[in-house]
């Protein structure tokens, strides 16, 4: 079972994460988790935040020559801002009344989770709350889909993401016809991380006239996994359920609002007979379907198609031109608290949402495929992969030939009967 945990503030000393379940003997790039760490700094809109940090991660266990030991994997991430903020952020008592208040906040921003956290956890200094709500946690969620992505890479699986919208402005070009390694090029190459260029400068003059005038933007970004063996997920118990995992996982990034697989809400305005993806098959694909208007999956599984997440973004809720607020001490009405934010971050959204989406579809791998070292694993996906294109592999694991048994005649029967 794969499994991890985050730890740290936005402006603490260190952001960690540890992650179980990783199997023995897996390659781990340092170098490939910190390019995925300098893609979500990135994207117009991001604010002076991201001019201190320079990520720049550090493991400190579970990874030895390279290779994965089958233990816990520890990764650690300091914050160059810390040196700013010790005395605020600092972990021994302040005997300084006046030093606390110093960076207390009082007055919670709409939107946050500075007025409920502070009720919740009975904290007199939202600080406390929006320290660790803060979307610099992300951070750590890029490192952990970094390694996962490492995983999957391996055993033929690609994921990538890009923005489709910004403040209302939709990027129109087709995706269908590029491959990952075309659409990450295009991303790298796109201040906004869009694919259609037609639409950047406008985008672009959206985010300066939104900053301009103390507001933000929300947007919606898509991921694509593309090499999914048949058969992720299940559809035995809702838990199990692959596509609600993956909303859950994407919902669970900080500002996330919406998730939709393939087409999405769209479905809700089409006839059945044009969004079910018929089936055909052929010798060296396989099974495979005709379409893709549900996302590359059914009932809770992976089909083979490729994968298709999109997650709405709200705009940021940290406003240069604060909304009302109630200061909880007073009690009187005053503008939120202000911090260092950015315009726009759906950018860097894309990246984190890219990252979850990987983990998640390493969970599922590592639960179809339970093994202790990468070469085992990577062997188990190739053999199950030629199981899945042949039909008499799998229909012959019941005790006689399926051809024979009481079930297939009265299946044909049934079909001649309708015709």
């Amino acid at each position: 079972m794969l499994r991890f945990i985050t730890a740290g503030e936005s402006h603490g000393p260190v952001l960690t994460t540890i992650i179980e379940g990783l199997p023995a003997g897996l390659p781990i790039s340092v170098e490939i988790i910190n390019e995925a760490m300098a893609r979500r700094q990135q994207g117009y809109g991001r604010g002076n935040r991201m001019k201190i940090e320079t990520d720049q991660i550090q493991i400190t266990s579970g990874v030895r020559h390279g290779l994965t030991l089958g233990s816990p994997v520890t990764i650690s991430l300091p914050n160059k801002d810390y040196k700013n903020w010790q005395s605020v952020m600092g972990i021994e008592p302040l005997e300084d009344e006046r030093a606390k208040l110093r960076r207390a906040v009082h007055r919670p921003r709409p939107g946050h989770a500075d007025l409920v956290g502070g009720i919740k956890y009975h904290h007199a200094d939202l600080r406390n709350v929006l320290e660790r709500s803060s979307a610099r946690e992300t951070a750590m969620r890029v490192a952990l889909g970094s390694v996962a992505s490492q995983l999957l890479k391996g055993l033929g699986v690609e994921v990538a993401a890009y923005v489709r919208e910004i403040g209302g402005i939709v990027g129109e070009a087709q995706i269908d016809s590029l491959s990952l390694d075309h659409l990450r090029k295009q991303v790298a190459a796109s201040p906004v991380m869009m694919v259609d260029s037609e639409v950047e400068a406008q985008v672009i003059e959206k985010i300066d006239a939104t900053k301009k005038a103390g507001n933000t933007l929300g947007g919606v970004v898509e991921v694509i996994a593309t090499g999914l063996p048949i058969g992720l997920g299940s559809y035995t118990q809702w838990d199990k359920k692959l596509d609600a995992r993956l909303a859950q996982a994407v919902m669970s990034i900080n500002a996330f609002k919406g998730v939709e697989i393939g087409d999405g809400f769209e479905l809700a305005r089409r006839f059945g007979s044009e969004v079910m993806d018929e089936i055909a098959y052929d010798e060296t694909q396989g099974f495979y379907r005709l379409s893709n208007h549900l996302g590359g999956l059914e009932g809770g599984m992976t089909n083979g198609m490729p994968l298709i997440v999109r997650g709405v973004k709200k705009p940021i809720p940290t406003l240069y031109r604060p909304l009302q607020s109630v200061d909880i001490y007073t009690k009187e009405n005053y503008e939120a608290s202000i911090e260092r934010s950015d315009t726009t971050a759906v950018p860097a959204a894309s990246v984190v949402a890219e990252a979850v989406v990987a983990m998640e579809l390493a969970q599922a791998v590592l639960e179809k495929f339970p093994h202790d070292s990468y070469g085992e694993l990577q062997q188990a996906v190739t053999n199950y992969r030629t199981y899945s294109k042949n039909p008499d592999m799998w229909q012959s694991n019941t005790d006689e030939n399926v051809e024979n048994t009481d079930w297939a005649k009265h299946a044909d029967a049934a079909a001649e009967a309708q015709n």
